[in-house]
This record gives structure tokens, C-alpha cells and sequence, in this order.
């Protein structure tokens, strides 16, 4: 067996038959030649010890480059010291080839990882799995995914990198800006895609685990009463100025109630209990769920002329579902009252801001907005201060009274 040269490599011909050529240097290395031509380095070695234990043989790399023939016989080497300490090169590069990508596992989490989410839950995942997880890592082996590659990605998505404006269908439009409330809420969702890989025993560790998010400010929007004055004026004035009269109730509803936009954009007559005050959904983000009805919300309901036929509130124009047109009619609404930074979701947590004003403690807030988790409502703990530095402000002003000091 001669020494593998560039110069015994080139001249080694095929055959009628596939051939190799072992070196004479390292035991194990070797030249695979082609019956067609093709010329590779493969090392073999035995997985254990003794004469009776199986054979493997791994190809390094084609002959040429990056593969010259001492950096092949130098990842051999490797190789087969790895190979004398019990691991097996060849299979682990054989369950390389069959492991999975990020694309693929996030496919089997919506599949069957995602338990007892909701269905707009599931739309949001779905959508941030499309939109920036697949777009930045889902070409990537799950097992290559390192704690930098979690790090990038959440940067990428904060600096707007996956953002689109598309339009999709015949009146769709995605559009996709990213930031860093998008980028640690991915983040977080990926994070439990890698959880439900662990526990499938498709990877060891899960490497979301400690890398550091932006702060979350979700929920951190609230209408001060003059924005509140604006806006209620902007919805008294929509129709003058074409909006749909449907969506201009929704969001009268949402801010009287405090209920989620799907909650009243699906909401069906017989869930309206007028009689006792209460909507009484059978299904929401938290399951079952009633919302009382105030003044205010029983005023809009009484305005709603029901359509024959549909089972909805506000039923869709041309076809027998649901009006879903709420968030275009938002966009102008919230130009017409000066609030462009504040989206749907915030006349929830306004709802929330002034109960906490008027002195409802954040229990009575949890069951208004029908939280199932206590530490969701604890948000809305630092509004507090708003109270209790009005009624500090009031006694201030009755002890300077007394002592005669003038409040300045």
C-alpha cells in the first residue's frame, strides 16, 4: 500500500469496478475510485474493539478542493480518534442528514405542539413562524441552532430585517414591521417551539434558554381622558365622513366593555343577554366568559337593527360570516382623534387604566376583562399611583388649610 500522494492520486485510473487505495501512513485512510471517474477520501474503523466489532467507513471529501490530500489525512485523524474513543463519525453524520430543520419542526409544533391554544392564538403563531422565524433560521439544522443564531435573529427582527408590505389575496395586505415588541414575542413563541423538541427528544437543550429579550411594553398604552374626548368625538363623527356605521359600533363596544376586538366582531344575538346585563360568551380566549354591560354599551346594542337571516351583531356584507373590516376603519379613526401610536388592543387596556382610577381593585379587573392569570392582570398595578396620589394630594390640601399655608 503506497503513501496517498497528489501525484499516486492522479494517477490512479478507473476501473470497471469502484476501488481504493489505502494509505500506507495511517491506517484507515484511503482513496475511493470511481468506476465513473470520481475520486473521494474515506477513512474506516471499527466501532468498539476487537476483531468481531463492526466496520465503518465515512467519506471525508471529493478529491480536489477544499480536499487536498493532507487535509483529508489530517481529518482523518480526527476521525479516527474520535472513533478510538467510542463515538461513531459515520452514524452521527448519517443522523445528521436525517435530522430535522427549523422550517420542519415548526410545521409538527403547529401540528401537535400547540395543546389547547386558541384559534387566533394559533393564527398569531402561525404568522410570526411565516413571517420572521422561517424567513431568518428555517433553513438551519435544529441541532446547528446556536444561542447566536437565537441573538441574531431577535436583532434582525427588532431592526425591521423581515418586515413586508404585500398584498395578499384580492383585498388583503400583509404588512409586517417588526420591532422590538415583535422581535421578543417571536423570540418567546420560538422559544417554545425548541421546548417541544426537547420534550419529543428531538434535540438536549433548548438554546432560547437565556438569551435576553427586549422589555416587553405590551399593554403599556392608555387613553388619557382628553385623548378619550377626541376619540369618542372621532366615532361620533365617522359616519359624516363615510366610515362603516358596523366598525364605528365595534369600537364603541370595545371601549365600553373592555372586551377583545374578536369578542365583539364575533359576537352572535344569542349571546346579548340584555334582560340581566351581561354578554355570555360560550367561547373565548379563556373559555367561557360573561361581560357585564354598563349604560354606555347597553345604548350601542339598543341602536343595532338585527339582520334576518344571521346569527351575528354585526354580520359581513357579502357573505354569511362576520364583519371583519374593524382595523381599516381604526387606522382613520385614530388620524380623525390624534392617537396614530395606538392600536385596537389599547382601548382594552384603557378600559382597564380608568377602572383602576375610579378605585377597582385588580382582582375586580381580572374578572371585567376575564383573565384566568392573576400575574396578567398585575400590568395594571402601577396605575395605582394615579389614585393614591390624588387622594395624598387631597389631604395635603386639607393639613395646608389648616396650618394656614398656602398650596402653590
Amino acid at each position: 500500500m503506497p503513501r496517498l500522494t497528489k501525484s499516486a492520486i492522479d494517477a490512479a485510473l478507473p476501473r470497471e469496478e469502484d476501488y481504493f487505495l489505502w494509505d500506507s501512513e495511517l491506517k484507515g485512510f484511503g482513496l475511493k475510485v470511481a468506476k465513473g471517474g470520481r475520486k473521494a477520501f474515506v477513512c474506516k474503523y471499527r466501532v468498539g474493539s476487537g476483531r468481531t466489532a463492526p466496520t465503518r467507513r465515512m467519506t471525508i471529501g471529493a478529491h480536489g478542493s477544499p480536499w487536498t490530500v493532507d487535509r483529508a489525512r489530517a481529518e482523518a485523524r480526527k476521525v479516527l480518534g474520535r472513533a478510538a474513543n467510542g463515538e461513531d463519525p459515520a452514524q452521527e453524520k448519517q443522523d445528521e442528514k436525517k435530522q430535522i430543520t427549523l422550517s420542519q419542526l415548526c410545521d409538527l409544533y403547529l401540528e401537535n405542539g400547540i395543546g389547547t391554544k386558541k384559534a387566533s392564538t394559533i393564527a398569531t403563531d402561525r404568522g410570526r413562524i411565516e413571517r420572521h422565524i422561517k424567513p431568518l433560521l428555517g433553513s438551519k439544522k435544529i441541532r446547528a441552532v446556536t444561542r447566536a443564531d437565537v441573538k441574531r435573529a431577535l436583532q434582525d427582527i427588532a431592526d425591521g430585517k423581515t418586515s413586508i408590505n404585500e398584498k395578499t389575496g384580492l383585498r388583503g395586505r400583509a404588512n409586517v414591521t417588526g420591532g422590538k415588541g415583535t422581535a421578543t414575542r417571536t423570540i418567546g413563541l420560538l422559544g417554545g417551539i425548541f421546548s417541544y423538541a426537547v420534550d419529543c427528544g428531538l434535540i438536549e437543550s433548548n438554546p432560547v434558554r437565556g438569551v435576553k429579550r427586549f422589555a416587553d411594553r405590551k399593554g403599556q398604552r392608555f387613553l388619557s381622558q382628553q385623548e378619550l374626548v377626541a376619540l369618542g368625538k372621532a366615532l361620533n363623527d365617522g359616519e359624516e365622513w363615510g366610515l362603516n356605521p358596523q366598525a364605528l359600533s365595534i369600537l364603541k363596544l370595545l371601549i365600553f366593555t373592555g372586551a377583545r376586538k374578536g369578542e365583539i366582531e364575533t359576537l352572535k344575538w344569542d349571546a346579548v343577554d340584555l334582560k340581566s346585563g351581561y354578554l355570555r360568551l360560550a367561547d373565548s380566549k379563556t373559555g367561557q366568559k360573561a361581560i357585564p354591560l354598563n349604560a354606555g354599551a347597553f345604548e350601542i346594542l339598543g341602536s343595532i337593527q338585527r339582520l334576518d337571516g344571521s346569527p351575528f351583531v354585526f354580520p359581513a356584507h357579502r357573505s354569511d360570516g362576520h364583519y371583519e373590516g374593524t382595523p381599516k376603519v381604526w387606522r382613520n379613526i385614530r388620524v380623525m382623534a390624534g392617537i396614530e401610536d395606538v392600536r385596537i388592543h389599547d382601548l382594552r387596556h384603557s378600559f382597564a387604566s380608568f377602572a383602576v382610577s375610579g378605585g377597582a381593585s385588580l382582582p375586580i379587573i381580572g374578572a371585567l376583562l376575564g383573565h384566568s392569570d392573576s400575574a396578567t392582570t398585575q400590568r395594571y398595578a402601577h396605575l395605582h399611583d394615579d389614585p393614591l396620589k390624588a387622594a395624598s394630594e387631597a389631604v395635603g390640601s386639607t393639613i395646608a388649610a389648616l396650618f394656614g399655608t398656602p398650596v402653590r
